[in-house]
Order: structure tokens, then C-alpha cells, then sequence
């Protein structure tokens, strides 16, 4: 049963249990005013017994009454928005969530027992607000809500609040009724969701380290940062979702650049096996982006061809070539999220950063801390960029500028404007050592792809054109890197 996707934009306000609503239809640009239709929903909350999910932002319930009954798991996507998905209740008994959502919150749960944990109870009025010509808007609900926390000594609690969800309109129209209802002394919420007020456990939001940061505080609010990016991506994997696996990766040689390049402020010693284990799923993802990028690749530069150079099915031998190994590799990606070893994995860094093995230096001033740490990536980068002679030593210079870029991205929030320059710099850099190994992965493929169809009684010439076309690009490359490099910020 496919699991449907929507995102909604919401605002919650916390209001007095006899307050009366502002009068909606004066929020300027609301042309009319229905309701308000009164709905009761009763919804039972799961989560794992330590509350995963919910330290990540996300709520999985079964709702019933209403629009909208069945399954829905909720998940922060940004900013007032979360993404719902949702199953018709029949996919699943009430006493365990549907297999489909419970796969999705695996890298949130980490393979936990997902259980009931409250029950909700919800007396609420909606109205919806209007535009012109008929255009709707936004919905205002006004709950009445009763919640239960599950468990050994069950807890009630009662409570007034009022949701404006977006419909069709932007989200001015949001800040318009949110300036309304502070006038008429209504106040934001300070949960997230019904179940964070009954369950009052914060999420693992990461701080901005500020200027007077320790070391330590700036290297773990990275960490912190891109661990919550894995169980995103996680997520997103399973969903089949565009670029999904490629920011994954990316999060994953983030982690383990900065535990790598600050390994004199998180206990180097004791994170290896960790940047052991990342290396690992790093290398288990790369086949499932690597054939995505080199078909994409291809696509873009077949399609920048004239017209007169693509001679025979050049585009259906790339999709046959790519279209079943692409499929075998998301099989693997996938295969890879459900392994004991990834979970294992995922418990290790939640440990790690809920106890980090921080060193003394971990307490001395970020500014001037992590700028010995960037130097010293700095120079280990420099002295690999200046001896690169062969195609393996510009990749393995290329990665070397990839952990010095991660490293000034640590520093950033501390060191201010000359790290985010240094930065720029290197991005750059790595984009140009990324084109040089795009190409030299690219040729052996076209060669290939340019003989079977020579042998297929097909015209490789334009296999040859695009061949060609790589082949230069990597000289150009060649050239012009090591200037670039001086470009570089130290």
C-alpha cells in the first residue's frame, strides 16, 4: 500500500479556555469566512519507550473522526512545515503502526519496540478564510483537547489551542492572522504538536555556537548537525526521494571528516571505530549515487550536443547500460539501512554525542582552537594538491580538499568571515577536482558503451564525440588547478 505524502504549514497559538477567537474575516486580504464545522478526533500517539521519535520532531499517530482519519507520521521539514504521511486505518490494527511507517522510522527508532504512548481527545471548530474569487486560503481550528500519557502512572492534562494551517495562499497570509491574534492577546505555542505538550521532551535541536564559544560546544553542535541530517536522509532514502542517498553520503563523510580533522578536541582515539564504521556505510551508499550522477552526467551532456553529432540510440544504450544497475544499487542502499551493523551504528553516535569523549583542549575558546585544527588540515590538503601527479593522487587531493572544507565549516560560526570565505575557496576548488574525477570515470564507460555498439552493428560516434568531449575537460582541469589552489585561503 503506498504511503501518501503531504506537507502542511501551520502555526499553533496556546489561548484561555473561555477567550473568544478574533473577528477572522478582518485579517486583511480575507474576502469571506465559513464555519465554524465541529469535528471530534481521538488519535493514539506511538513511540519507542525512551521517546525516539519524538526527540527528533516526529509524532506517528492513528487518528479516527475527521477529514483525515488514518495513520499519519509527522516529520519537521523546515521552518512551519512538517511533512505528513499517511495510510488509511485499515492498513494496520491499533495496536501497532503499519510495517510501511514503521520502515520509515527506522533511523529514528534504531530497530526499538514502537508502542502507544498517549491518547489524545479533541473537541474542534474550523473555519476556513477565502480570498477573492473564491481561493482558499487558510484553516483555523480551535481544539478542546484532553491527553493521557501512557505508562505505569498514567497522567492527564487538558488544554485550549488554535492551529492556522496554509492552504492555497503564501504564507503572508499566516503572518497577517498571526499579527491579528497577538492583538487579541493569543500567543504562539511553545510545543510543536499536541504530543510534545503531553510528552515534554525537547527535541535534538542543534545551537549555533556564539562567538565565545568552547571548542568542544562548536565541534559537537556539528556533529549534532549532520547526525540529525543522516536520520533525515534516512528517511527520505526509504521514500525513494530525489538526491536522498547523495545527501545522505554527504552527511555521513561530513561526520566523519570533522571527528577525523578535531580529533585532538573529540578523543580521536576513542571515535576510530566510529570513523571506521562510517567509512563503511559511505562506501556501502556509493554505488546507488555514483551511477545516478553518471547518468544524469551523461543525459545533460548528450542533450548539449547539436543534433548532427548524435548518430543511432545513443540515450536508449545509456538507460539500458545504467537503468538496471541503478535499480540493483537502491536495492543495496536500501538493504544497507535495514542492517543490524547500520543501526548499531546510528546507537553509537547517539551515545557518542549524548557522552562525547571531549579532551582538555575541548574547553579552550573556539576561535583560536579550531584555527589550529583548519591550519593543520590546510597544510596536509597543500602538500597533497602540489604532489598530485596521476589521476588516483588528484582524487585522493580532491578528498583531502573536501576535509579541509568540512573543517572550515566547523569553524565558521566561530571564526566569522574570513572561514567563510576560506570556504567559498574550497568548494570551488573541490568542484573543479570533482569535474576532473566525473570525467576520468566517465571515459572507460563511453569506451565501453561506444564498443557494444560498434559490435551491435550501431554507429559509436557519437560515443567517441562525448568521449572526447571528457578527455579534454580533464586537461583542462590539469592546467589550471594548481592556480586555483593558491586561490585558497589558508
Amino acid at each position: 500500500m503506498a504511503v501518501a505524502t503531504h506537507t502542511e504549514t501551520e502555526r499553533k497559538y496556546e489561548t484561555g479556555a473561555g477567550a473568544d477567537l478574533p473577528a477572522l474575516h478582518e485579517i486583511p486580504g480575507v474576502a469571506e469566512v465559513t464555519g465554524p464545522k465541529a469535528a471530534t478526533l481521538e488519535a493514539i500517539y506511538f513511540d519507542t519507550a525512551d521517546l525516539r521519535l519524538a526527540r527528533h520532531g516526529a509524532t506517528l499517530r492513528r487518528r479516527t473522526g475527521g477529514d483525515d482519519a488514518g495513520w499519519h507520521l509527522k516529520v519537521p521539514v523546515g521552518g512551519d512545515s512538517r511533512a505528513e504521511l499517511r495510510l488509511p486505518l485499515e492498513a494496520a490494527s491499533t495496536n501497532a503502526p503499519p510495517a510501511a511507517l514503521a520502515d520509515l522510522t527506522l533511523g529514528m527508532a534504531r530497530g526499538a519496540e514502537i508502542r502507544p504512548v498517549a491518547t489524545v481527545k479533541t473537541a474542534r471548530d474550523v473555519w476556513q478564510l477565502f480570498g477573492r474569487k473564491g481561493k482558499l486560503l487558510a484553516e483555523v481550528t480551535d481544539d478542546r483537547v484532553s491527553a493521557t500519557r501512557l505508562g505505569d502512572s498514567p497522567t492527564v492534562d487538558s488544554w485550549r489551542e488554535l492551529e492556522v494551517e496554509l492552504a492555497d495562499g503564501d504564507t503572508d497570509v499566516l503572518d497577517r492572522a498571526e499579527k491579528m491574534l497577538r492583538a487579541a492577546g493569543v500567543r504562539r505555542a511553545k510545543h510543536a504538536s499536541k504530543l510534545a505538550r503531553v510528552l515534554p521532551v525537547p527535541p535534538d535541536r542543534v545551537e549555533r555556537p556564539g562567538r565565545k564559544a568552547t571548542a568542544g560546544d562548536a565541534v559537537l553542535a556539528y556533529l549534532r548537525g549532520q547526525y540529525d541530517v543522516i536520520v533525515h536522509q534516512d528517511l527520505r532514502v526509504r521514500q525513494d526521494a530525489a538526491d536522498s542517498v547523495h545527501q545522505l553520503r554527504v552527511a555521513v563523510r561530513r561526520l566523519r571528516s570533522a571527528l577525523r580533522v578535531y580529533d585532538r578536541v573529540v578523543d580521536g582515539a576513542r571515535t576510530e571505530r566510529v570513523r571506521d564504521e562510517l567509512r563503511w556505510l559511505g562506501r556501502r551508499l556509493a554505488d546507488a549515487r555514483d551511477l545516478e550522477v553518471q547518468h544524469a552526467h551523461f543525459r545533460a551532456a548528450l542533450a548539449a550536443l547539436p543534433a548532427e553529432l548524435v548518430v543511432g540510440p545513443v540515450s536508449a544504450r545509456l538507460t539500458r547500460h545504467f537503468g538496471p544497475a541503478e535499480a540493483a544499487a537502491r536495492r543495496a542502499a536500501l538493504k544497507t539501512l535495514r542492517d543490524k551493523r547500520y543501526r548499531r551504528l546510528l546507537d553509537e553516535l547517539d551515545r557518542l554525542l549524548s557522552d562525547p569523549p571531549l579532551t582538555e583542549r575541548a574547553g579552550r575558546p573556539a576561535r583560536k582552537e579550531l584555527a589550529k585544527h583548519v591550519r593543520r588540515a590546510y597544510r596536509k590538503t597543500d602538500r597533497r594538491v602540489r604532489a598530485a601527479t596521476t589521476d588516483a593522487e588528484l582524487h585522493r587531493a580532491r578528498k583531502a580538499a573536501k576535509r579541509y572544507r568540512y573543517a572550515l565549516e566547523v569553524a565558521e560560526p566561530v571564526v566569522g568571515k574570513k572561514a567563510k570565505k576560506a570556504r567559498k575557496r574550497a568548494k570551488e576548488f573541490t568542484r573543479l577536482l570533482g569535474e576532473h574525477q566525473d570525467g576520468v570515470v566517465a571515459r572507460p564507460v563511453l569506451r565501453e558503451q561506444g564498443m557494444r555498439s560498434h559490435l551491435a552493428g550501431e554507429n559509436g560516434f557519437t560515443f567517441g564525440v562525448l568521449y572526447e568531449q571528457e578527455r579534454a575537460r580533464c586537461d583542462e582541469v590539469e592546467r589550471k588547478y594548481l592556480s586555483r589552489w593558491r586561490r585558497v585561503p589558508s
